[in-house]
């Protein structure tokens, strides 16, 4: 089983020279072959496989001598990247592979030659750097990735293979459905509703005061060059503080449950609402999702995803029955058929709990006659309903 762990590092002056001539070499490499690429495909209607793009290296190696400054493994795996981004863009999961800018986030990926040592990391070609170690994972070192971020700010993630297996999926226990919202980040079908921090929000009139100064300085100057790092260190702190309160809130939910179901989102559709773009965004939906999703692997537990079509907030939970409409500033509505106040995110929650444990216990067959089709006994469906059905007659 893989796992990484990201450490911070202090290289001295001369180490950050280093890593930044490898950063601009594994740069100019990407650009220069996402350039022969596109020019390439123009010409004969076919791109360069990954193979053909790391055969150039020896022949611009020759040419450019600067490129021999990084190790010779640094370089190869710009290929790889390249050949994702642009599978990724193929199959829809990615807009077409953009050239790499000085200014973002720079990074080189190390396969063999490193090695953690007590409070050091050793690179080749470079040697030993003081790294900020918080915790150590047990198993192989696999590959480095070396990266900068515009805050100017060093950091290594650690790739491990432990040599374990995933552990095998199981479905008793406790299961649970969330219903992701903007008011409430996330509302679960206990009834639990937990607050959304909205940090974008929290920062939003400092990282404006900060942008504002950056626009008046000169381009090339110095004092611009500071700016924009003030800039990187308020967008640091935001996003940390984002990724911070999404692990926490993800491992309680894992920790507490043993089936998680959740709604699969289409965020990217969702921010064209421009009124509730900038929320939407902050929410950090999606990287919510990937981290219950992984966590739920390394545990042996269920992690389910119900389609975004489905009508969670329109259906009762109690008796089925489903409204025609049901605007956002509803929050709270009263089924026309059994009378009963429904929690609009509350009861979506148990409708996404409901049809995560269906799709569960008996696959994705549909709704017959407007009726939930009932599963066969034994399923965890089935033994919920019947523990729902069994506690409303008491």
């Amino acid at each position: 089983m893989l796992k990484a762990i990201k450490y911070r590092i202090y290289p001295d002056s001369d180490q950050k020279t280093w890593l930044n001539r490898s950063f601009g070499c594994c740069r100019w490499f990407y650009n220069y072959t996402l350039d022969k690429t596109n020019q390439t495909y123009k010409a004969s209607g076919k791109g360069l496989s990954r193979n053909t793009i790391i055969k150039l290296l020896p022949e611009l190696k020759k040419e450019h001598e600067w490129l021999t400054e990084p190790p010779s493994q640094a370089l190869q795996p710009v290929a790889l990247d390249l050949s994702s981004a642009f599978l990724n863009f193929f199959e829809g999961r990615a807009k077409f592979p953009r050239f790499k800018q000085k200014g973002n986030r720079q990074s080189i990926r190390l396969p063999q030659g490193c090695k953690l040592l007590n409070d050091t990391i050793k690179l080749p070609k470079i040697g030993e750097i003081y790294c900020q170690i918080s915790k150590r994972l047990e198993g192989e070192l696999k590959s480095v990735t070396v990266s900068k971020i515009p805050s100017d700010k060093y950091y290594v993630s650690c790739l491990f293979d432990d040599g374990k297996e995933l552990p095998e999926k199981s479905t008793d226990g406790k299961a649970i459905g969330i219903d992701c919202g903007l008011t409430h980040y996330a509302i679960t079908s206990d009834g639990s509703k937990y607050g959304n921090p909205e940090y974008y929000r929290q920062y939003e009139a400092k990282l404006a005061k900060q942008q504002k100064r950056l626009s008046k300085k000169s381009k090339g100057s110095n004092n611009r060059y500071k700016a924009r790092v003030k800039v990187a260190k308020v967008q640091e702190k935001i996003s940390r503080c984002r990724e911070d309160f999404l692990h926490k809130l993800s491992r309680k939910i894992v920790d507490e449950n043993q089936v998680i179901c959740v709604e699969n989102l289409a965020v990217k559709n969702m921010v064209k609402n421009h009124n509730l773009a900038k929320s939407i965004s902050d929410a950090g939906w999606g990287m919510f999702c990937t981290m219950l999703k992984y966590k739920t692997e390394w545990a042996g537990k269920t992690y389910i995803e119900v389609d975004r079509f489905y009508p969670s907030s329109k259906t009762c939970n109690n008796c089925l029955h489903q409204v025609n409409k049901l605007p956002l500033n509803i929050r709270e509505w009263e089924c026309p058929n059994c009378q009963t106040v429904n929690d609009r995110d509350i009861n979506a929650s148990k409708n996404i709990r409901d049809e995560g444990l269906r799709i569960l216990g008996v696959g994705r067959i549909p709704i017959a006659s407007g009726e939930r089709v009932r599963p066969t006994k034994g399923t965890a469906f089935a033994r919920h309903r019947s523990e729902k059905e069994e506690s409303s007659r008491l």
